[in-house]
């Protein structure tokens, strides 16, 4: 098998046309990066949509009626990663503006949590659970040369 098949194939998809959106190479290094400890094989399909589609998607799925920020859409995990992640334009913009941080910083975050996800982490799950994703996050995102986004929300 050719190394270029063995790769995580990571489409990127915007249902509008958002001022400052990632470009795909970004959003592509974002997406292998967090899975790199996993594995690199696999198709993950990153979507950035308004708000209306963000509040139908997570009251679809998740029966709350507001757009969050990231939505992760497991498929299969083993033998390779598989899944969405959809990505809430206006609401990633609101939180870096509200939060201080570059929204560069704050897209990386969520793709990254996103894909942690994705890989079967839940910081819902318990306190315990939810350190251990945080702390993977910060891994992946000091690798990638971001600051620690949980520091910045708590200045």
């Amino acid at each position: 098998m050719a190394k270029y098949e063995r790769r995580l194939q990571v489409s990127v998809q915007s249902a509008g046309n958002w001022p400052n959106l990632p470009r795909k190479s970004q959003v592509r290094i974002w997406a292998r990066a967090a899975a790199a400890p996993y594995g690199d094989s696999g198709q993950i399909t990153v979507r950035f949509v308004d708000a209306d589609e963000g509040r139908n998607l997570n009251r679809t799925y998740r029966s709350k009626d507001y757009a969050t920020n990231v939505l992760s859409f497991p498929y299969q995990q083993k033998p390779s990663l598989c899944g969405d992640l959809v990505l809430c334009a206006p609401v990633v913009a609101s939180e870096a503006n509200a939060q201080g941080k570059s929204l560069e910083a704050h897209y990386a975050h969520l793709i990254v949590h996103g894909m942690l996800h994705l890989q079967g982490y839940d910081h819902e799950a318990c306190k315990k659970d939810a350190r251990k994703m945080e702390n993977q996050e910060r891994r992946v995102l000091a690798a990638l040369g971001y600051p620690d986004p949980y520091q910045v929300e708590n200045q």
